[in-house]
């Protein structure tokens, strides 16, 4: 299936590994020119290069604290001046800690929201002007099962990114019918936050080692593994394309049957 993204500007926020990199990889191979953005500047070059040898498209990258409303506003001014445009925006970042309540303090709560809300508002904010002007607006909010079952340890994303799944489905009314805006909600994907995951419960003495783990997270999942990056990443360039032109304020899960609601 042709999915119509040749010459299409993107931004993918978090994209110098894990989904937010998978995403930007799938976009740039269906013909999209691709903004990526992180703030550890060796690995955002790294990104580019892997991402730039099986891109149809062209792949541009940013330095950006995504925490930062500054960093943001220069962000989308650099996307659409690299692409003459903006058509998709899809937002990711990196996980808070794993923590339970009585080991959590207050400005945990608050570095959380910033990183997992704010910093999508102020994406989104700044995208929207150029989005408009687009004929194939989207976006595509990259957020977590968490937001529909709670995990243990993962007190933080349980609780606040599911301001990001409120924001989608708001916002996917306001804005429509020109842009559209969806939800992807990963389950246990192989990324560099599972992996911290597993060591943090290797530490606490649950897991003898990563592969431990790794049988165990899959054992409750329907397809009797967990899951790739790239798995999330196809969904969401489908989500992007005009092929899910009538597709909008929608939460998909990309979990291999984990949730049970």
């Amino acid at each position: 299936m042709e999915l119509d993204l040749d010459g299409n500007g993107a931004l993918v926020t978090a994209s110098s590994s894990g989904l937010g990199f998978a995403s930007a990889q799938a976009l740039a191979e269906e013909g999209a020119n691709v903004m990526l953005c992180g703030r550890d500047e060796e690995r955002l070059e790294d990104a580019r290069e892997e991402i730039s040898e099986t891109a149809a498209g062209a792949v541009r990258v940013t330095p950006t604290d995504i925490t930062d409303p500054d960093d943001v506003s220069h962000l989308v001014s650099e996307t659409v001046d690299a692409f003459g445009g903006l058509d998709h925006l899809v937002t990711s970042a990196g996980g808070p800690p794993s923590t339970t309540f009585l080991e959590t303090d207050e400005r945990d709560w608050y570095q959380a929201y910033d990183l997992l809300v704010m910093s999508a508002v102020w994406t989104i904010e700044e995208a929207h002007e150029h989005l408009l002007e687009s004929d194939y607006g989207s976006i595509t909010c990259i957020t977590s099962r968490t937001v529909r079952e709670v995990a243990d340890g993962l007190l933080l994303s349980n609780a606040v990114r599911r301001g990001v799944t409120g924001l989608v489905k708001t916002v996917s009314r306001e804005f429509a019918p020109e842009i559209r805006v969806n939800a992807v909600l990963p389950g246990t994907i192989e990324t560099p936050r599972i992996e911290e995951l597993i060591e943090a419960n290797i530490e606490r003495g649950v897991y003898e080692d990563y592969e431990e783990g790794l049988v165990d997270l899959a054992s409750e999942i329907p397809m009797d593994r967990i899951g790739e990056p790239r798995e999330l990443g196809d969904i969401v360039t489908v989500l992007s394309s005009p092929r899910s032109s009538f597709v909008n304020g929608v939460a998909i899960p990309i979990d291999g049957g984990l949730l049970r609601s």
